[in-house]
């Protein structure tokens, strides 16, 4: 059984994005993401921390704009219109969750396609569910690459993945169904779920229940990618039950230290892209 190791995958990822980062710097363009923080939910300030910080390693500028909690949806989409107007911005992102009075529709919309580094505006996901070049949301794109990373093809391979949303599930499908796998999307109302799993090859848990998944769910040999992050007790457990699926899977993911640390790097990965499209410069 292997662990996968996204740290190590991640840091692979940002060196390549530094080396792109600099090229371009060298050409004259720093690229430059625009963070938009709402509240002060502590997970989100963490994740806008890290963000920021690993930026900074591999020489992409970041802007910082926060907004209180009691911030409306058109105080958002003021700040939106300030991003899409301003040319030295390449790239911009909205941290989710938003407060509850907050329209999160109307707010992803607003987002610009051209600088949506996130892949969540209705623009981005119609072009992704269509194959067409887009920014793919990057927790998925991360899991790809995580399990591209312990098999060498997936072509014909039964995916099964647990969650719906268009943050992970639909988008992680999809990109499932671009390298040629069968997939079967089930979440939380699916009648029969266990046996379901017991039926892939590659399992992509992200259904924000922790410890869902148990050992008598995995077909023995089975690739397991838990995305979920859950505090529960003060500790991060995954969407899956570790200690149970690990002896049946051939690799899993480790909560902490699995997808994370990919989500981060494919973002700013999408970050450069954009700074490189954006301008008709080469990275």
């Amino acid at each position: 059984m292997t662990i996968i190791d996204g740290k190590s995958i991640a840091a692979t990822v940002h060196a390549e994005t530094a080396r792109q980062t600099a090229a371009l710097v060298a050409r004259g363009v720093t690229p430059r993401l625009a963070i938009v923080l709402v509240g002060d939910f502590e997970p989100s300030r963490i994740y806008v921390t890290n963000k920021r910080k690993a930026a900074a390693r591999v020489g992409i500028e970041t802007q910082l704009h926060t907004l209180p909690a009691t911030a409306t949806t058109a105080d958002i989409l003021t700040i939106l219109r300030g991003i899409a107007a301003d040319a030295s911005v390449h790239a911009a992102m909205v941290q989710m969750p938003l407060p509850p009075q907050v329209d999160t529709a109307a707010v992803l919309a607003a987002v610009p396609a051209r600088k949506d580094v996130d892949g969540l505006s209705p623009a981005n996901l119609g072009l992704l569910f269509a194959g067409q070049d887009c920014f793919v949301p990057a927790t998925p794109q991360g899991c790809l690459m995580l399990i591209q990373s312990v098999m060498q093809s997936i072509a014909g391979k039964h995916a099964v993945v647990i969650g719906r949303s268009n943050l992970v599930g639909k988008p992680m499908a999809h990109l499932l169904l671009g390298a040629n796998c069968t997939v079967t999307i089930a979440h939380s109302r699916t009648e029969g779920l266990p046996a379901i799993c017991r039926t892939a090859d590659i399992l992509v848990a992200a259904a924000g229940q922790p410890q869902l998944v148990k050992g008598d769910w995995i077909k023995p040999g089975a690739v397991v990618i838990d995305v979920g992050i859950n505090r529960v007790d003060g500790a991060l457990i995954g969407d899956v039950d570790f200690d149970s699926v690990a002896p049946l899977a051939s690799a899993i993911t480790p909560v902490p230290g699995g997808v994370g640390p990919m989500t981060i790097a494919c973002l700013l990965k999408n970050t450069v892209y954009a700074a490189a499209k954006a301008t008709g410069t080469a990275a």
